[in-house]
């Protein structure tokens, strides 16, 4: 009986995302035979309502792309990938790697890593709180010690990388955006996305950042993470790298080695 049940919640489910599905048989009106005609308009409503979830998630890859094209592309989407999880404003962890090989949008290469800021903004405003180290926290290590330091890095915090100008796209279509010209073959752009407060951040990454954040965020030392940021981009900065993850509430605490922490580490 149970291993039936679970075969018609399958078929059900099935059939509420695929439309050339049949009506799933015992779904009976009140007139006694099958309603197809409810089954579909419950359908419909279901496909509308997850679609709407990923155009509340991703404001920008709409505005981008137009409401008509985000919906046909939604909708393909939501058939392909039904959500997991009843928090729709979770829905769509897939969805950048879904538009990189969707055809109709092929040729918006920058649009995948648009679409992962976008979902490292909604990741970040769900993250678990906590509170960010001040940067008068790190006055007061002494000079010797700096070499060994190694941060806790804040639960919000996501990196996303792209080679395309994807920060500068996100920023233009966002709803203060003023849209420009773009070249989108020009130099790619890394974000750091952190909530620290209660506001989202997203900051574009100085080159070499997205790296050294990386390799902090394993538990590798400021000189580690450092020398690994430098295989990547030789001029590395990590002065100005620094100052801005701390400027950005990216911290939550320090320690000298494995395991050793201080700083304000406690959550909200």
């Amino acid at each position: 009986m149970q291993q039936l049940a679970t075969d018609r919640q399958r078929e059900f489910a099935a059939a509420l995302l695929d439309a050339t599905l049949a009506t799933p048989p015992g779904l009976i009106g009140p007139d006694g035979e099958l309603s197809s005609k409810r089954f579909s308009v419950y359908r419909n409503n279901v496909v509308l309502g997850l679609i709407e979830a990923l155009r509340a998630n991703f404001p920008a890859t709409c505005r981008i792309v137009g409401d008509e094209f985000f919906r046909a592309m939604a909708r393909a989407y939501a058939v392909s990938e039904p959500p997991t999880s009843p928090m729709l404003f979770d829905y769509g962890a897939g969805f950048a790697d879904f538009v990189a090989v969707f055809d109709p949008a092929v040729s918006l290469s920058y649009l995948p890593d648009v679409i992962r800021i976008e979902r490292a903004w909604v990741e970040a405003y769900h993250a678990r709180d906590a509170v960010a180290l001040e940067p008068v926290a790190l006055a007061a290590i002494p000079n010797d010690r700096v070499a060994e330091l190694r941060f806790s890095l804040h639960p919000s915090l996501r990196v996303v990388r792209s080679l395309f100008p994807a920060v500068t796209i996100w920023r233009m279509n966002i709803t203060d955006g003023v849209p420009r010209s773009v070249d989108v073959d020009s130099d790619g752009e890394d974000a750091v996305v952190v909530r620290p407060g209660a506001e989202v951040e997203v900051r574009l990454i100085p080159p070499g950042g997205a790296e050294f954040i990386t390799a902090l965020a394993s538990g590798q030392s400021l000189t580690e993470a450092t020398r690994r940021a430098m295989t990547e981009f030789a001029l590395f900065d990590l002065s100005t790298n620094l100052a801005m993850l701390v400027q950005a509430g990216a911290f939550i605490g320090y320690g000298f080695a494995q395991g050793e922490s201080y700083g304000k580490t406690e959550a909200r």
